[in-house]
Formats: C-alpha cells, structure tokens, sequence
C-alpha cells in the first residue's frame, strides 16, 4: 500500500472512531457553565492527553500484546468486531444517546467540572474503540515512513477534534442536530465496512 493510501485509510478510520463532530456537542454541554477561557483549556487538554494515550498505543501496543500472549490476528478479529458494534451503535444513534446520558449525568453532579480528563479525553476520544483502530493501522505499517503516516494521520484527526471541541457551541447552531445525525449514520455505515474487512483479513491470515 502507497503511504499516501495508507495516509488516507488511516485518517477516515481514526476520524469516524474517534468522531470529532459527535463529540463536539457533547462537550457543549458538559461546559455550557465555564468561562469560555477555561472551556478552551479543557477542549486542549482533553485532545493533548488523548493524543498521548493513542500515541503509546500505537507505539506499545503491540509489544503489550506479546507480553500477554495474544497473536496479531487474534487482536485484528476482536478490534474488528469491536469496530462493528460501534458502528450498528453509530447506525441506530445508541452510541450518540450513551454518549449524551454520561455528559447529563456529569452535568447535574457539578455545573463547571474538569471534563478534560474524564470523560473526554477518556473514554470518548481516547475509548476502547480507537485504541483498538491504532494498534490494528500500526501493525499494516511496514518501515518507519508507514509508521509516521499513521501517527501524522492520527496527529490530524486530534487537531480536529481540538477544532471542533474548541468551537463547539458555535459549530453545533451551524450543523444543527438533523445533519449530525445524518452524518453520524453515514460514518457508521463506512466504518462497517472497515471493521468487516479487519475481520476478513484476520480470518484469512488465520485459515491461512
């Protein structure tokens, strides 16, 4: 696969896991109490402290694996089918009513909270699912070129999630919730797809 293939797999797979404009009005409403100051410091910090959790994903995750006996393949069939619930998930909007019930719940424990953390950084950027989506784009990654355009792939998608966190309030009156929710259909349906083919190539190497 060509480096710019690999560049732009990885970043629409990163990009519909990791979901920038779902988080987005969530994060508008964990913060609608904060200054908007501190509102843009808790949207950074989520994005700079997800983006380290990736990273040593990325770069780590396969030796943990070693460490704990578990073959590559094995992980690809499980993150594939992990992938694939998060997208039915996506499909019928269960994943974007979860995500709203814990920002409500978070809401009415305290009004201006630290959310950089918990729950933004994680689980809702840095979540099973795209822990899962960097350790299956880094174990395609042949060489170190591959292997920077994972991680460049990946350091793009969380300078926009840090762009739509940032501009949050504003960016959900443009969108509006009926074209979210459309958007957020189609991304499920490409990521099934995405999520099918790691099952495939899992069970192919396997059988293989």
């Amino acid at each position: 696969m060509m480096l710019s293939e690999l560049f732009v797999s990885a970043f629409i797979t990163l990009f519909v896991v990791i979901d920038p404009p779902g988080c987005a009005p969530i994060f508008a409403g964990l913060v609608s109490g904060a200054p908007p100051s501190q509102a843009r410091a808790m949207a950074l910090r989520a994005c700079a402290i997800a983006t380290a959790i990736l990273v040593v994903f990325a770069l780590f995750g396969e030796r943990l694996l070693g460490a704990l006996h578990i073959e590559l393949d094995a992980f690809r069939i499980a993150g594939g089918i992990m992938l694939f619930l998060i997208a039915l998930d996506m499909v019928f909007e269960r994943r974007t009513q979860r995500r709203e019930e814990r920002a409500e719940k978070l809401r009415h424990e305290s009004e201006v909270e630290d959310v950089s953390v918990f729950p933004m950084a994680m689980p809702m950027l840095a979540g099973p699912g795209s822990i899962a989506t960097v350790m299956l784009l880094m174990s395609r990654a042949q060489g170190t070129e591959a292997t920077l355009a994972i991680l460049a792939a990946l350091a793009l998608v969380m300078l926009l999630s840090a762009i739509a966190l940032v501009a949050a309030g504003p960016l959900m009156r443009l969108l509006g919730t009926r074209v979210e929710a459309v958007i957020t259909r189609l991304l499920g349906v490409l990521l099934a797809a995405l999520a099918a083919q790691y099952v495939i190539d899992g069970v192919r190497a396997v059988l293989g």
